[in-house]
């Protein structure tokens, strides 16, 4: 390990961080000839922006290189442990420096901090007093004030690819004096990819995992080290896949889920389900979102969809893990391959309309229960048809909406599934209304 001029450990994360645009690696399509971040960093003139992205993409190290092309005093703030007193500390030092040079106020993890908070710096970002620098992981649409939002420009951050990993690995390998290259360390081909995939498009955790397993290599009879499979694996431990309950992460991985299977897609269904589930997802959350699905978009087409997903709740709840997850897995697999229909989802959603509506339209008397004398006398249930006494169990022409009220339509049954026949019930009973209030006309 290796540390600062001063003689303290700096980890080697912190070491690599680049130090201008040309050794940074990744976002092409923000940092990339002629793109707008780019440029806006080499004109020396930069704006607030938020920088939205995973763990590791280099955001901090986009705020630095602000600063440092603006020639501007850079001050860094974590929201987990900065509060309203430091930002007008901040304030008081940038006004000191104003005239002289700017200040970037970079805060990290911006998303913890609430609304007073975000307010307190919100007027010296509008009058110049600070260029902000927001770092999030989470979707600022959500989680920044909207008041911010319009006065920063939010750029995107993507994962870094294999080859952007390969590029800082190898970087960190040769560099003597900031990264590892004295070690003249040797990596064989498997414990290579070990690292790369444990890494998961995070730069500084594909480091920090380097780092350590440096000091576990071995002399390797040449005058430097080698790294093996085994070591790395030993240093990497279980396999890491990226997965924040609660956070964008969480609902767009649950998003991809359900949009599988309601798309009839096994397969992908089945690779959400298990990515959410080595990243630590409880199951029985999952369960209870099928039952959601069930609803939504199989519907009548496949009741069947509705008692598997309530059954792998059940079995779950029985057996616990690792045994409960293959019931959840069943039910998935059986709803992404089942029919399709959403008929009785969109006939709730427009029943729910017309019921607030309308206003209280009063239940027709024929439809009211008579349990005394007195309501019987003043016309309670009257003239009600009992559907059992009549042909096939159906009183054709009967009616059941509110007499204010036009007849609606609210479930159209899909053709599809057990809904083909559903349909074919319902026009079938719709012929013998017609027919029936066409002769009593």
């Amino acid at each position: 390990m290796s540390g600062g001029g001063d003689g303290t450990y700096r980890p080697l994360a912190d070491r690599l961080r680049p130090q201008s645009l040309d050794e940074y690696v990744g976002q092409p399509h923000l940092l990339g000839p002629g793109a707008p971040l780019r440029r806006a960093l080499e004109s020396g003139r930069p704006h607030s922006m938020i920088l939205w992205g995973p763990p590791g993409t280099g955001k901090t190290t986009l705020a630095r290189l602000v600063a440092r092309g603006a020639r501007a005093e850079f001050i860094a703030l974590s929201a987990v442990l900065a509060g309203i007193k430091d930002i007008r500390a901040v304030v008081e030092q940038a006004r000191a420096l104003r005239g002289t040079r700017d200040t970037v106020l970079f805060l990290d993890e911006v998303h913890r901090f609430n609304k007073s908070q975000q307010d307190t710096f919100l007027p010296y970002v509008e009058d110049g007093t600070l260029i902000f620098v927001g770092a999030t992981t989470e979707n600022p649409s959500f989680e920044v004030n909207n008041a911010l939002l319009s006065r920063a420009r939010v750029y995107v951050l993507k994962s870094l690819t294999a080859d952007d990993l390969e590029k800082l690995l190898d970087r960190a390998l040769a560099d003597e004096e900031r990264g590892l290259g004295r070690l003249k360390l040797r990596i064989d081909a498997g414990a290579r990819e070990l690292l790369l995939a444990a890494a998961d498009g995070d730069a500084r955790r594909m480091l920090n995992l380097l780092e350590t397993a440096a000091d576990l290599s071995v002399p390797d009879g040449e005058g430097g080290q080698r790294l093996d499979v085994d070591t790395a694996r030993a240093v990497i431990g279980s396999t890491y896949v990226r997965f924040d309950k609660g956070g964008e992460n969480f609902y767009d991985q649950i998003s991809a889920l359900h949009k599988s299977v309601r798309g009839s897609d096994p397969d992908a269904s089945l690779y959400w389900l298990c990515r959410m589930l080595a990243g630590g997802c409880d199951p029985l959350y999952i369960a209870r979102r099928a039952l959601r699905m069930a609803s939504e978009d199989i519907g009548n087409a496949d009741p069947r969809a509705l008692t598997m997903a309530l059954e792998a709740c059940a079995v779950y709840e029985r057996l616990g893990s690792p045994e409960g997850e293959l019931a959840i897995a069943q039910a998935i697999v059986f709803m992404a391959c089942a029919a399709k229909s959403n008929a009785v989802y969109t006939a709730y959603n427009a029943a729910t309309a017309d019921a607030t509506s309308l206003g209280s339209l009063e239940v027709p008397l024929h439809l009211r229960n008579a349990p005394t004398r007195l309501m019987k006398e003043i016309g309670y249930g009257k003239g009600y048809r009992y559907a059992h006494d009549e042909p096939g169990g159906y009183a054709a022409g009967e009616r059941y909406f509110p007499d204010d009220m036009p007849d609606r339509r609210y479930y159209v049954p899909a053709p599809r599934g057990l809904e083909i026949k559903i349909g074919e019930a319902l026009e079938a009973r719709r012929a013998r209304d017609r027919s029936a209030r066409s002769s009593g006309s």
